[in-house]
């Protein structure tokens, strides 16, 4: 069951055209190119090197654990026949490791655009590949898809992949400003019996990790308060499909911090009140940008399904640190950067094990993590980490801190899903 807001979200509109000609600098440049009739030649290449010198924040190395596998069990001899979706800037579908899985098998691969696919099938070791989704879906032989595609397109897609029968994860987030959306992917798990998971990558962050343990433990009790923070300086919008960063509000794309909270206790935020603080940055001004935004950064103070409060912070325009942190305070104990409380008698706070050959990867070391739960779930028929339940919860409190930002911070109810 979940509640309803007083009136609907405005939503972005969904084409190209709807961008603002002063924002048409920042759209992806093949699409836009492609768009106005041009050819790529001697385009874009200073910030193509620039790219290849800096990783995009949040994909830096992470230093390879010797051990990661000491210890690690197979659940099942079986391979999972995996499809994967997307090779855009971020190389998602790539980046998670199922190509490594001793569980599994890639089957096929997709991409809108042919070299993209091409370079995908290569470093994923497959031999087949379809030019869209919607051709991928339709292979009989696939039975769980990644979704990794642009974020306006990750509810319609992971709808598409659960209609033709198959298990489905999305990268974040799970809905794209939209409550309708919600609902609709909702309904469509509930009603596939497939499994859906989101690759939230704070929810395997070491130390988000640790806290999980203790708080189920009972170590942290109820928590009284929270923090979450997702820093991203974006002076210049990320490359995204049809320029969909650009102007982006911060808190649609909200689960890295607001993991802090729901994916430490599997609870929900209740309400909200969130202040957005105008951007000087020009992609962000409200005349350079789709979604009307004007907001670069955008604190939310939220009520919790336990009766706390966590202050929610999602930054493009504040130099500086960057990556996604938090701390958890609770009546029996507090976490930041290490547990401080009653509790004598820990349990095990290290990350499971991960298969031989599975790299921890980026985000703190979370893409192998995730993707290994998403096989082991399928495997074992039990419902993932960040179910649907989970991934709405984290999503949509977001979209509704937005709406509240752009109402000076008025108390607004946000739904809730349970399964």
């Amino acid at each position: 069951m979940k509640q309803k807001l007083r009136r609907p979200l405005r939503l972005q509109p969904a084409v190209p055209a709807a961008i603002p000609a002063a924002a048409a600098g920042w759209l992806n440049r093949r699409s836009f190119l492609q768009t106005m009739g041009f050819t790529a030649a001697g385009l874009g290449l200073a910030a193509a090197a620039q790219a290849e010198e800096k990783p995009i924040q949040g994909f830096e190395k992470t230093a390879d654990n010797p051990n990661a596998s000491a210890g690690w069990k197979p659940v099942s001899d079986r391979k999972v026949r995996v499809g994967l979706v997307g090779y855009g800037v971020c190389k998602f579908a790539a980046a998670f490791g199922f190509q490594d899985h001793p569980n599994v098998e890639v089957v096929a691969v997709s991409d809108l655009l042919p070299d993209r696919c091409t370079e995908l099938a290569k470093v994923t070791r497959c031999p087949k590949t379809y030019p869209s989704l919607a051709e991928l879906v339709k292979d009989d032989r696939i039975e769980a898809v990644f979704v990794a595609t642009d974020a306006p397109s990750h509810a319609r897609h992971c709808i598409e992949v659960l209609k033709h029968g198959k298990h489905v994860a999305s990268a974040v987030p799970a809905v794209f400003g939209s409550l309708e959306d919600a609902d609709e992917l909702f309904a469509a798990v509930k009603a596939s019996g497939r499994k859906y998971m989101m690759f939230e990558t704070s929810c395997f962050h070491e130390e988000l990790y640790a806290m999980r343990q203790i708080y189920r433990a009972g170590g942290l009790g109820q928590l009284v308060y929270s923090e979450g923070e997702y820093y991203h300086y974006m002076e210049q919008p990320i490359d995204s499909y049809q320029g969909w960063r650009v102007g982006l509000p911060p808190q649609w794309y909200p689960t890295h911090s607001n993991a802090y909270y729901v994916g430490v206790t599997g609870g929900s935020f209740t309400e909200v009140s969130c202040l957005g603080v105008p951007s000087r940055i020009q992609h962000l001004q409200p005349a350079n940008n789709r979604y009307r935004n004007a907001f670069g950064t955008e604190i939310a103070l939220f009520r919790t399904s336990e009766g706390g409060m966590s202050r929610m912070a999602v930054s493009w325009d504040t130099p500086g640190f960057g990556g996604e942190v938090g701390r958890v305070r609770g009546q029996k104990g507090s976490f930041h950067g290490q547990y401080e409380g009653l509790e004598k008698t820990l349990p095990p706070t290290q990350r499971p094990p991960l298969p031989p050959g599975v790299a921890g990867g980026g985000h703190g070391g979370s893409h192998g993590y995730l993707m290994n739960e998403f096989v082991t779930a399928i495997l074992q028929d039990r419902q993932p980490l960040v179910n649907i339940a989970m991934a709405l919860n984290l999503t949509v409190a977001g979209i509704v801190a937005h709406e509240s930002a752009v109402k000076n911070g008025e108390w607004m109810k946000i739904p809730q899903y349970k399964l």
